[in-house]
């Protein structure tokens, strides 16, 4: 910066300032020049990896093949396949840019043969008003008037046939696509491959009554009203079956049924994609085998009304079909695809519609159907936003209550597709297995925050019993069953650990948890006989049913 001393002491201050200002620019703008040392300098930087110290020359550096550079990586099987294919489609590098701009005549075309937008002022007739539901004009066929009862031609079938079969790509290699054998299909579709084999020891008695007649020959009566003995917590385990699996390993048991009201035969099915049918009282033997899912069960249920009770009985699996069989012939009675798979299946109690039952699917839906009238859907409760979970008839059958993975609950009148109360709170989780209490009042549901909780369904207010929760055992992460004892007293739970859990239904106090997986194996399936004090079932992964006493 330049001094005042500098200049003449006549100079005007003014004056000095702006030359001042014009020397402090000029020596901002000087140019300094390199010296030889900073020309030798080396450079700053990451090194060059293909280019060394006495080597000038990078290009040969980097070519370690006579086209380029070449590096060895791993590429799956399936990729490469699927690179190739492309490449064969769309004939290589050379075509891309081609291909690219028919690709953009393809889209001016159909553009050019969609339908005009219409006048937004003509509500209906010519010219209405379309906008983006405008249709497109389809250009690959033409439609053609075709007399009624004429057949397509034997040589146009040949074609359509041929060009089915193969197919030949850029390269010239000929693709064929797999042989079906469709008469064996239709057959297998038609008849189905369902079978049931006797397993037990004899099937009918001295009077030719088969073993769905109630034992009247026990120390105990089977045919009291349900409810009527005081029940009790179990103590230690009776009796085993093993029904699943093959000799030595068992497979795991994912849903289980007792014979209604009189709890003397028990219904099994299984992850091996088989239905058993075992006796309890007599020689405590399986029965019989019904062999039809191909995949695993999901679920099982009993017909309930009237005098059919237990006669016939439902079962669902992953292979997405819910069969109805006869329980004593194990004949499959009829079959119902329902498309997804059915996570529960329920038949309606009420003696008015007790041949029709609903399933609820993965696809979030509820599915109503006539066990009379075929494979057809009766009706169709669609609002709910995940996979169906559960499924509660309440108020004598002319409702029933659903829960889902959305994390809600919704009451339905029987056969209007409206939901009449949604539940759906934010510190809800998700309601994975359900059961009604004996008096009617209210629906438990087994809840993945490891608790159980209680929803009121005795009246019109549908709500959540906030002073009632049953804690003490694991379930966040599977589908675990409860029960009720049959004189409403307890509640019993399996858990993830191997246990079963007793509570207090009016206290909610935990009594007792009884290991019955020492393995540490989930216990999914619990049941309360209907006619005995104390007798528990329980079963789970392991593949084991326990009978406690």
């Amino acid at each position: 910066m330049a001094d005042f001393n500098e200049y003449p002491p006549d100079l005007p201050v003014r004056d000095a300032l702006i030359l001042r200002n014009h020397t402090a620019a000029e020596s901002a703008h000087a140019v300094v020049p390199y010296s030889g040392t900073d020309l030798a300098r080396p450079q700053l930087g990451p090194a060059n990896p293909f280019k060394g110290s006495d080597e000038p020359s990078v290009g040969d550096k980097r070519k370690n093949v006579l086209t380029g550079r070449a590096e060895e990586t791993f590429i799956s099987e399936h990729t490469f396949r699927a690179k190739h294919r492309a490449v064969e489609r769309d004939g290589g590098p050379e075509r891309e840019f081609v291909g690219s701009k028919k690709m953009k005549e393809m889209a001016r075309e159909v553009k050019r043969g969609r339908e005009g937008k219409g006048s937004a002022t003509v509500a209906d007739g010519e010219g209405a008003y379309l906008g983006p539901w405008a249709k497109y004009k389809n250009t690959r066929w033409e439609e053609v008037e075709v007399e009624e009862g004429a057949e397509l031609g034997s040589d146009e079938e040949e074609v359509e046939e041929e060009e089915v079969e193969e197919e030949v790509v850029g390269s010239g290699t000929v693709i064929r696509a797999p042989e079906v054998n469709l008469q064996r299909r239709e057959e297998v579709e038609k008849q189905g491959e369902e079978t049931s084999v006797f397993e037990g020891g004899e099937e009918f008695d001295y009077l030719g009554r088969g073993y769905l007649h109630v034992p009247q020959d026990l120390d105990i009566s089977l045919t009291k009203e349900v409810g009527s003995v005081t029940n009790f917590i179990p103590k230690k385990v009776v009796h085993v079956w093993r029904p699943h699996g093959r000799q030595g390993s068992g497979s795991a048991v994912t849903s289980l049924r007792l014979f209604p009201g009189s709890s003397h035969l028990g219904l099994s099915g299984g992850a091996d994609g088989l239905v058993k049918i075992w006796d309890v009282y007599r020689n405590r033997e399986v029965l019989r085998g019904y062999k039809g899912h191909n995949k695993a069960v999901t679920d099982l249920d009993f017909v309930r009304a009237g005098g059919a009770a237990g006669r016939r009985f439902l079962s669902g699996g992953f292979d997405r079909k819910v069969r109805l069989w006869d329980t004593e012939t194990g004949q499959c009675v009829q079959r119902f695809n329902v498309g997804k798979t059915p996570h529960v299946v329920k038949f309606n109690p009420g003696s008015e519609n007790g041949h029709e039952f609903l399933a609820g699917l993965s696809d979030n839906r509820i599915v109503q159907y006539d066990s009379r009238a075929g494979n057809e859907t009766v009706q169709e409760y669609d609002h709910h936003l995940g996979a169906i979970n559960t499924l509660e008839f309440i108020d004598d059958s002319r409702r029933f209550m659903s829960t889902s993975d959305d994390r809600s609950l919704r009451v339905w009148e029987y056969g209007i597709p409206v939901e009449i109360k949604t539940i759906s709170e934010p510190d809800m989780f998700a309601l994975t297995k359900s059961t009604q209490h004996p008096s009617g009042k209210y629906v438990l549901y087994q809840c993945s925050d490891n608790s159980i909780v209680a929803y009121s369904s005795g009246s019109d207010k549908f709500r959540q019993n906030r002073k009632k929760a049953w804690r003490g055992h694991n379930t966040a992460g599977s589908a675990i069953g409860i029960t009720c004892s049959p004189d409403g007293q307890f509640v019993a739970s399996g858990d993830t650990g191997g246990s079963v859990c007793f509570w207090d239904f009016k206290t909610c106090k935990l009594y007792s948890k009884l290991t019955a997986d020492s393995s540490g194996g989930a216990i999914n399936c619990v049941a309360w006989s209907e006619q005995e004090t104390s007798k528990v079932f329980t079963a789970g992964a392991k593949g084991e049913i326990r009978l406690w006493d």
